[in-house]
């Protein structure tokens, strides 16, 4: 069994997997509403926040699982990318366990983590993803493109030049008044708009193809609100999240007019529509029999719709919405075919914001 922690941005997890891997037990404490107030993540109180929960939450993984220590192979622990402070914090904590009980300590990368969460969930099914596969990690955080080689050699194919798919879906919810996180509830309300009534569209990439950039996008739908003097229905719904908390579908629709939803319809058809060209071209690059698509974006059920074996050309692969956002099992999963090889990491392990996983 593996141990594994998380704590690259604002979930606080620990996670047990046994051989397979197979999720034992999986825990997750999330900041969502310590950063609501502020439209997004605040790296100071990331740290803290991970400060408090670090112990309980690995405690509650360690009982839930039914295993001591002793029955521990290895600690698995992220070591970037993500806020440096709040990587710091599970990484201390893991390399203390694994020298106060003798365990191997296994560094993760992030992206890895959330690559391997796809793989471990489509052999539980008894499916084998077939190599070379491409990669597509999209979150509030990364957007990146892999080759996915034999023996899980990674390829940086593309990846974002600005903005990431999951922060841009932020930033627009935020303008508009629908709060953080954004991407659910656009995602929610995009089915009710007319996803072709604002013409969207990306500039031509110079340099290399498969790289991203959602700046443009964002820029859009800023002259767009701007040009329209929304700002009364915008304060209506922020009152609304201050009344209500987390509204629903039904609650938001009173106070957002078709026009908005026509926005927010046709804003997630031009990222979806951008996430899968580039996908697609990616998959042609690189030769690749399959498309695995992990990250919190992974949950978006537009992508999922558009993403599918027939648009692809080849088999598709996505997490459950659990393995989907940051979480332990994803960090374990990665770890053992690490521990398989002996491929350790000292006590002088450091934090890595920038790590790049190719």
């Amino acid at each position: 069994m593996i141990l594994g922690i998380e704590s690259s941005c604002d979930e606080t997890a620990a996670a047990v997997l046994a051989e397979g891997p197979r999720v034992v037990s999986s825990v997750v404490a999330s900041q969502l509403d310590t950063h609501a107030k502020y439209g997004g993540v605040v790296p100071e109180l990331a740290s803290r926040e991970h400060l408090r929960a670090i112990v309980p939450v690995v405690a509650e993984a360690m009982e839930r699982a039914g295993v001591g220590y002793a029955g521990l192979s290895a600690v698995a622990v992220t070591e970037g990318p993500g806020l440096v402070g709040s990587l710091l914090v599970g990484m201390t904590f893991a390399k203390a366990l694994a020298m106060a009980h003798r365990l191997p300590l296994i560094a993760v990368n992030h992206l890895e983590g959330h690559i391997h969460a796809v793989v471990m969930e489509a052999r539980l099914e008894g499916r084998e993803i077939e190599l070379p596969a491409v990669a597509l990690v999209a979150s509030g955080g990364h957007t990146h493109l892999f080759a996915v080689r034999e023996g899980y050699r990674y390829e940086l194919l593309g990846r974002t030049r600005d903005d990431a798919a999951g922060e841009a879906y932020d930033k627009v919810a935020k303008l508009l008044g629908f709060g953080y996180p954004g991407g659910p509830v656009i995602d929610r309300l995009a089915p009710y708009g007319d996803a072709g009534a604002v013409p969207f569209t990306f500039a031509r990439m110079k340099g290399n193809t498969l790289d991203f950039s959602f700046s443009g996008l964002k820029t859009a739908v800023l002259r767009w609100f701007e040009s329209r003097g929304m700002e009364a229905e915008v304060a209506a719904r922020r009152e609304l999240s201050r009344r209500v908390g987390r509204p629903s579908v039904e609650e938001w629709l009173t106070v957002t007019p078709p026009e908005t939803l026509d926005l927010l319809a046709s804003f997630q058809a031009a990222a979806v529509r951008e996430l899968v060209r580039r996908a697609g071209e990616a998959i042609e690059t690189a030769g690749g029999r399959a498309l695995i698509v992990s990250g919190g974006v992974a949950s978006n059920a537009g992508l999922r719709a558009a993403a599918t074996e027939r648009a692809m050309g080849c088999p598709v692969y996505f997490p459950t919405p659990a393995l989907s956002t940051d979480n332990a099992a994803m960090i374990a999963a990665a770890a053992f075919p690490k521990l398989a090889c002996g491929a350790y990491a000292g006590m002088d392990l450091r934090a890595k914001a920038g790590l790049a996983l190719a």
